[in-house]
């Protein structure tokens, strides 16, 4: 399989980047069919990392399958939880092997970079009755934050093709038309919290982002530099205050 662009960020990625809240996962497991076994598939999961939280709720006696098309990525994700039966292949034709058989799909980080509206037809589909979307996001608020605003200045000039709003569409909306059709319904859940970073592990973070390497491709590693000054001049003891907004977008099937 060709080479995908997290491949060799997979270790670092899963190390430094932010857990979903567990007050966000919780809507997520309320939202779910209760009194059987559930089948859920993570699309686009990286290392695991929506898995982790969702498995600490729910518990292992529950099949789960996680997809992603980055060898390195799921190599990362399956020495950390080997009882997930681990893909590595794109998510749309892999939903499409599961007709009325799964009770949560879930994307997390990840709805942006598939097909959007092919994900999220064969995801219905796919979905027993009963059965959940669940789009998941950890957002940086750089809107209430001075030093994540001046971050996405620095990833707006540095890498190119970035922008900030590269999230900027209506994934409730998107949600919302097929499976309100189908006689289903759509929530939305948001969560506003903070992580303390120590400074390296800002700039680990960072460097893990295909944004950040982007910059330094084009730019070298000043890009790297003017990361940890931005962080340096933001924290406090060290340690920097980084702000998260997420967003839970659920879509269930009527049952």
């Amino acid at each position: 399989m060709t080479k995908q662009k997290f491949d060799d960020l997979a270790t670092d990625y899963d190390a430094s980047r932010p857990r979903y809240p567990d007050e966000l996962l919780a809507h997520v497991v309320a939202a779910l069919p209760t009194g059987r076994r559930l089948t859920v598939l993570d699309a686009g999961a990286g290392t695991g990392i929506a898995l982790e939280g969702l498995v600490g709720l729910l518990g292992e006696e529950h099949d789960y399958v996680a997809v992603d098309v980055s060898g390195g990525m799921v190599e990362v994700g399956r020495a950390k939880l080997g009882f997930v039966d681990w893909h590595v292949e794109p998510v749309e034709p892999a939903l499409a092997r599961y007709r009325e058989s799964l009770d949560l799909v879930v994307a997390a980080q990840a709805y942006q970079w598939l097909d959007r509206e092919r994900f999220v037809r064969e995801a219905l589909a796919a979905l027993r009755a009963g059965g959940v979307l669940a789009v998941l996001q950890n957002n940086r608020d750089h809107e209430s934050s001075a030093f994540l605003a001046a971050y996405e200045d620095l990833l707006e000039r540095c890498s190119p093709g970035y922008s900030r709003d590269y999230r900027a569409f209506d994934v409730a909306q998107e949600l919302a038309g097929p499976f309100r059709a189908a006689g289903g319904t759509v929530t939305t859940h948001a969560v506003t919290w903070s992580r303390p970073s120590e400074v390296d592990a800002f700039v680990r973070m960072a460097a893990s982002s295909t944004q950040v390497q982007r910059g330094v491709t084009a730019h070298g590693p000043v890009v790297l530099d003017e990361v940890r000054a931005l962080a340096a001049a933001a924290a406090h003891d060290g340690v920097v205050d980084v702000a998260y907004r997420s967003e839970a977008y659920l879509a269930r099937r009527p049952g």
